[in-house]
């Protein structure tokens, strides 16, 4: 007979087993806000930034209700006296700048800021099942959340848990699993250093290094290229190298939108006659001109300054094709040119190079201009910019990271700079754009679901723990993992689990198959409603809001995406007494799960001093961390590859001999990418409008190049069915998409994410990255009957 307790299971895996198959039968809640009329699509002609993003500043102030106080916090942004860290973009911080801000800086502190509350009366109105039909844009826009809540099964709602009883149903859930690695520990990019370090800490003490984080979608790929050729994961230049290079390429990043304060920049360089190339199969509009906002005499005179001297539209994923005829360009000329590469820095600090040029001469230019989808005049144009520059910088976003062979597509950025000795010297290097607030100082602070012997050895030295040596999850692995019932516990530091990873039918099931999910948030979102048999909402400050403990008030650290470690504090009062920093809500959650650990939890968190000092014995670069992080603008961690000192195998910054991959889809095939609007910040929608790329009220969408919607017999805004072809063979189709004709070469396609990761299988990662393939999938497109 079965017990009471088998029923109950029962009783509650058939609930979940009947969500499941509901979840597989219905369309997924829209994301973006409810239209405000008819779709709209129309070329944007203006310059980036702006009036236009002056106009849509003002707009979110007054929608979030935080016109003047929202306005006082613009000048306290980015600015080391007292001010706070943005949460949007890594682009480093400059004293140079009174007004050291953008556009989507301000509509995401606004977004956290706002004065709208999600109280336990909100969740006694409404159900989780009523809740999970609401478009993602109505949960965020109930504002901040107050107080500790847990689901309640039996009504099918959150209610109130004090902090105590919440620990404590996470340690019990914790010490209750059979095998430390049936618990995970995700981590988005907001996260700061101090909690970062501790949450590392209190998952390698529970044993396991099960740590998925965001970079395992976004800058993976990056990483593990720098690492094979410079022996280093992150770029080697930092903003001084920017304002003193000849040459900048920019690879696969939406500037306006992902990075705006890197306008300043181009912007700068355009004026001092530096040469500006852009490679994008999408003109962007920070690819053409802008007007600075803090540019006073710009703004009052409409006066634009161009961000480019050259545009490149490849095909998608052919920028290693790009590269390569660069390369090949470079090195034929140096048959007359002595000047074209340094054979001195080749000889001195680099192997392989021989076996690299014997790889270029095979390859020849008729598959060079077929992979890459450019014309041979366009690509020589781009090889003499290169070759007439002394100094070159090299940067690239996710429209780079995010295919099959990025690994390999990186590696050739690095050969091309390695020809003209572009490494370890004033103005020129590699420079990742890492998209998000702090995902590079997380992976820095011991993030990582495979850490290094090296990093371990010294963690049990001054932590006195014995961490685990197995490497761990990474975000996909983790999603699998959950499908096999192996995930007893889930705890998400920030993000949006749910909506953010790949397949989200396929990752909501094996959501709903983990014991106990966590979610440590500001706002509510997708992630709290597809959750376990049994969940956590913890609400914690906001990047603006003041941490005070024990000790005063604290400051934590971020580093920018070019190693600078700076202090960032919040100065508003938190949006509710109820809120818990990060630190403290880590704290208490492993005192409740490791009762007899001698880590002093409770005493790091009353201040965040004690726990850098840890962290400056623990981590390589962190020495004297207290009093390095005040010094104006913080401090830069050291890049050994900047120095000429190379962490490989060899000693030497190694050539990379990959073959050219073959990227050119087959007929009738389009190669479609996801991406963000203008008017979103990773999964946080603001509108259905997407200024830049002239569209208005439409998220439902299908960028297309004219040409292919033609041979489809698709008009402007013909409703269409989107179908990707998975790499096991599996299918997936969208339904309802609107095609929208877009200057972008033939044989592409692209939409916004999260809502076309319904198109991406859990197959659909890289071999090289193991990072989802969100701008490289291959479908078909064609007409709705109707």
């Amino acid at each position: 007979m079965a017990t009471d307790e088998q029923e109950q299971r029962h009783e509650n895996d058939t609930g979940i087993r009947q969500r499941e198959t509901d979840a597989e039968t219905r369309p997924l809640p829209p994301v973006g806000a409810p239209p405000k009329g008819r779709p709209t699509s129309e070329p944007y002609t203006h310059p980036a930034a702006g009036w236009g993003a002056a106009m849509a500043v003002s707009k979110v102030l007054f929608t979030e209700r935080e016109v003047l106080r929202g306005a006082r916090e613009m000048f306290k942004m980015n600015h080391e006296d007292g001010g706070f860290d943005c949460p949007g973009c890594a682009w480093p911080d400059t004293k140079d700048l009174t007004l050291d801000l953008c556009e989507n800086g301000i509509k995401h502190t606004a977004w956290e800021m706002t004065g709208k509350r999600v109280t336990r009366d909100f969740f006694a109105r409404h159900t989780v099942s009523e809740l999970s039909e609401w478009p993602d844009y109505a949960l965020e826009d109930q504002g901040r959340l107050t107080e500790p809540m847990v689901y309640d099964r039996a009504t099918d709602r959150y209610v109130p848990i004090s902090w105590d009883d919440a620990f404590q149903k996470f340690g019990e859930a914790i010490r209750a699993m059979e095998h430390p690695d049936q618990s995970v520990f995700y981590t988005s990019g907001r996260l700061g250093n101090e909690a970062s370090f501790l949450l590392q800490l209190m998952s390698r003490e529970i044993g396991t290094n099960n740590q998925p984080d965001c970079a395992n979608m976004c800058t993976e790929a990056g990483s593990r290229a720098l690492h094979a050729s410079l022996g280093t994961g992150k770029g080697t230049v930092d903003l001084k190298d920017w304002e003193s290079a000849d040459a900048v390429f920019v690879l696969g990043i939406n500037a306006a939108s992902n990075a705006p304060r890197m306008l300043t920049t181009l912007a700068q360089l355009h004026r001092g006659g530096k040469q500006i190339v852009h490679i994008n199969p999408l003109v962007e509009a920070g690819a053409t001109r802008t007007i600075i906002p803090h540019d006073f005499v710009a703004m009052g005179t409409f006066h634009a300054t161009g961000t480019s001297t050259l545009n490149i539209q490849p095909r998608a994923a052919g920028d290693m094709a790009l590269m390569r005829g660069i390369a090949k360009a470079t090195l034929e000329r140096a048959a007359t040119d002595e000047h074209a590469i340094d054979r001195q820095f080749l000889e001195r600090y680099t192997t392989g190079f021989e076996e690299y040029r014997a790889v270029v001469e095979q390859t020849s230019w008729d598959e060079i201009v077929r992979q890459s989808g450019v014309g041979r005049p366009a690509i020589l144009k781009a090889a003499g910019i290169y070759r007439d520059a002394d100094r070159t910088i090299i940067t690239w976003g996710l429209g780079v990271n995010q295919h099959e062979h990025a690994v390999d597509t990186i590696r050739e950025i690095v050969n091309v700079l390695l020809l003209r000795g572009n490494i370890g010297r004033e103005g020129a290097g590699p420079a990742p754009n890492r998209g998000h607030s702090n995902v590079q100082g997380n992976r820095t602070c011991g993030i990582d679901n495979a850490p290094t012997p090296e990093f371990l050895d010294r963690l049990a030295e001054v932590c006195g723990i014995d961490p685990p040596r197995e490497p761990g999850l990474d975000t996909v692995g983790t999603i699998e993992a959950m499908h096999r019932g192996d995930i007893r516990v889930f705890l998400s530091m920030g993000g949006n689990f749910a909506r953010s990873a790949p397949d989200p039918r396929y990752t909501h099931a094996g959501l709903r198959k983990v014991g106990l999910t966590v979610q440590v948030s500001t706002k509510l979102n997708r992630s709290h409603l597809v959750h376990g048999r049994d969940a956590l909402i913890l609400p914690c400050l906001g990047r603006t809001e003041t941490d005070m403990q024990k000790n005063g008030k604290q400051r934590i650290s971020v580093e920018d995406g070019m190693s600078m470690v700076h202090l960032s504090q919040g100065n508003r009062p938190p949006a509710s007494p109820q809120l818990r920093s990060e630190p403290a809500i880590i704290a208490g959650l492993a005192r409740a799960a490791l009762p007899e650990s001698t880590t002093p939890w409770q005493w790091y968190t009353e201040d965040y001093d004690r726990i850098r000092d840890t962290m400056a014995k623990a981590l390589v670069g962190f020495e004297d961390f207290n009093r390095r992080v005040r010094l104006p603008m913080g401090f830069r961690l050291k890049q050994p590859a900047r120095e000429l000192v190379f962490l490989t195998p060899s000693g030497r910054a190694e050539f990379s001999r990959a073959a050219l991959p073959d990227v050119v889809p087959a007929d009738g095939r389009l190669v479609l990418g996801a991406m963000r609007s203008h008017d979103q910040w990773n999964t946080t929608i603001y509108s259905d409008n997407d200024r830049y790329r002239g569209i208005s009220n439409l998220r439902t969408l299908v960028f297309m190049n004219p040409g292919d919607m033609a041979a489809r017999g698709l008009d402007q805004f013909a409703p269409t069915a989107i179908t990707a072809f998975a790499k096991d063979g599996t299918e997936r189709t969208l339904r309802g998409f609107l095609a929208v004709a877009h200057d972008m070469p033939a044989g592409v396609a692209a939409g916004y994410m999260p809502e076309l990761n319904e198109l991406i299988g859990i197959s659909d990662r890289s071999a090289q990255s193991a990072q989802p393939l969100m701008k490289q999938l291959s479908v078909t497109i064609e007409r709705l009957p109707g």
